[in-house]
């Protein structure tokens, strides 16, 4: 090994070790006062994926784009959505045709890719102001979008599609989600009535390799077909879930793990009867769970959990009531066994009054995931939507594509009282926002009064931050009937990621000498 080559190693090594230094940096062995804490800054950059809305000829769909007002941003920026290449026809059950080849209406399911467009479906506007775009039809793409400067933090993005008739009639709504590289999502289903996709959209230069696992109520089902599903670079792929098994299970928990790159992920759920929505991710294995905001005339609720440890996890059930938590009868414990997806039928369990479940380990903690199926009405007038177990609202969360009438806001404190401010933004075509402030009470939930724009045209958007107390979970309806039919989309309201914490950094070259 020559001289040279020794100088760029040490070279290196006494950049990293200053680089390391700078990022560590705490109290010296003297006594020397702490580092400042890490300060919250306004992000620079978001990217969402929304996935292809429906496989109806009859879908109208809309997309609402907003960003809340964020103090200390950069006074320029610019957000875009565009069109991901859907791929389909192949040999991995990539084809987005529903059974015996046939779509949600009933044609024949294409072959080949959908229709893309260069003409965005929206602009979006300056912070504080939504912005709505329309499409309709089958041939609507998946959609990535990047928004930077003053357009990224918080950015928001709610894909929302009513179909009249056929699988999956009734409204379906999705935020559009950030990459990542594993997603659960219990609650789908291969049952003969269920028409289930994995919608995966890669927003990068480069191709992803992913595999997707199911879980039944026996264990995991061998799936080769589901294993190094590749996703070109800037495409999006929807995976029907019974082309992966040949098993047909009502209840399954899907597991989305990324080999390369990262990807957009979100489960379609169409029922023949029932209606359908989008299941999102529910948020990581944790021993305590909150599912927020089931809608008080719920007719039918099932718990689907999952415990993916090597341990068995037994759960207290309960529900945050809006006065306080109680224990449904019958179902006061669940027992999840491990590997295995568990269900519980909770039915009516609201009883006309708003809801929230809440799981807490009975003694040891064992990490679960869970998602509730949510059916209102009845007979043939029946429509579905999901509920995952979210986190809690950090700093602020944002909901979007809201209106004056048909949207409910459900906000839960379940360890103690929390203050919260929530505020209706401008509308998209004219009105002046309005903040509210909310006190709830330890361990309840409340469908609060939800703030509306005054003269609001158009629609609006929500944004929910905690001013003091305990964790708050939120979750936001939005209700349209259509021919007797209720129809209805639920999504919980994480935090909507718009602040990062920047460690304090300094430089000392004096390690070097050490």
């Amino acid at each position: 090994m020559n001289r040279t080559t020794l100088s760029l190693i040490a070279a290196t090594t006494a950049l990293a070790a200053v680089t390391a230094f700078a990022a560590l940096d705490g109290p010296s062995a003297s006594g020397a006062a702490a580092s400042e804490a890490a300060a919250h800054l306004p992000v620079q950059r978001t990217s969402l994926m929304c996935p292809a809305p429906s496989i109806s000829d009859i879908a109208d769909t809309s997309y609402t784009s907003y960003t809340p007002v964020t103090a200390g941003v950069p006074s320029t920026g610019k957000a875009q959505l565009q069109s991901a290449d859907e791929q389909s026809g192949d040999d991995t059950g990539t084809s987005q045709t529903g059974k015996g080849g046939k779509d949600a209406k009933g044609s024949k399911g294409s072959k080949g890719a959908k229709k893309t467009t260069d003409q965005p479906v929206l602009t979006p506007k300056a912070p504080g102001t939504p912005v709505s775009g329309d499409t309709s039809g089958a041939d609507t793409p998946a959609l990535i979008g990047t928004a930077d400067g003053k357009f990224a933090p918080g950015w928001t993005l709610q894909e929302t599609t009513e179909v009249a008739a056929g699988t999956g009639r009734g409204l379906q709504g999705v935020n559009c989600t950030a990459a990542d590289t594993e997603f659960w999502f219990p609650g789908a289903s291969t049952a003969a009535s269920r028409t289930d996709y994995v919608h995966l959209t890669n927003p990068d230069d480069s191709a992803a390799v992913v595999d997707i696992e199911l879980y039944g109520k026996d264990g995991a089902i061998k799936s080769p077909l589901g294993e190094n599903l590749n996703v070109p670079p800037h495409a999006s792929k929807p995976i029907l879930l019974s082309t992966l098994t040949g098993e047909r299970q009502d209840d399954l928990t899907v597991h989305v793990t990324v080999r390369s790159g990262r990807v957009g992920a979100a489960v379609q759920a169409l029922d023949d009867k029932t209606g359908g929505d989008w299941l999102a991710a529910a948020t990581d294995p944790a021993g305590s769970l909150v599912l927020p905001g089931i809608p008080k005339d719920a007719t039918d609720v099932r718990l689907i959990a999952f415990t993916p440890g090597g341990d068995d996890a037994d759960l207290k059930v309960r529900l945050a009531s809006p006065d306080g938590l109680i224990t449904p009868a019958g179902n006061e414990t669940l027992h999840v066994k491990s590997g295995m997806t568990t269900t519980a039928d909770l039915g009516a369990v609201t009883r006309g009054e708003a809801g929230s479940l809440v799981l807490t380990p009975t003694d040891q903690s064992v990490p679960v995931v869970a998602a509730l199926r949510v059916v209102r009405g009845k007979g043939d007038k029946q429509e579905t939507a999901f509920i995952p177990a979210t986190a809690p609202v950090a700093a602020r969360a944002t909901s979007a594509d809201n209106s004056a009438k048909g949207t409910t806001l459900a906000l839960t404190a379940p360890t103690a009282a929390a203050t919260v401010k929530v505020t209706a933004s401008a509308g998209s075509e004219g009105g002046t926002a309005t903040t509210k402030t909310f006190t709830i009470k330890s361990g309840t939930t409340e469908n609060v009064p939800v703030p509306v724009p005054s003269g609001l045209k158009g629609t609006y958007a929500l944004t929910v931050e905690p001013v003091s107390g305990g964790p708050v979970y939120a979750s936001r309806t939005l209700a349209a009937t259509e021919s007797g039919v209720p129809g209805f989309t639920i999504q919980t309201l994480p935090d909507d990621r718009g602040m990062v914490a920047v460690p304090k950094t300094t430089e000392d070259l004096s390690v070097l000498q050490k």
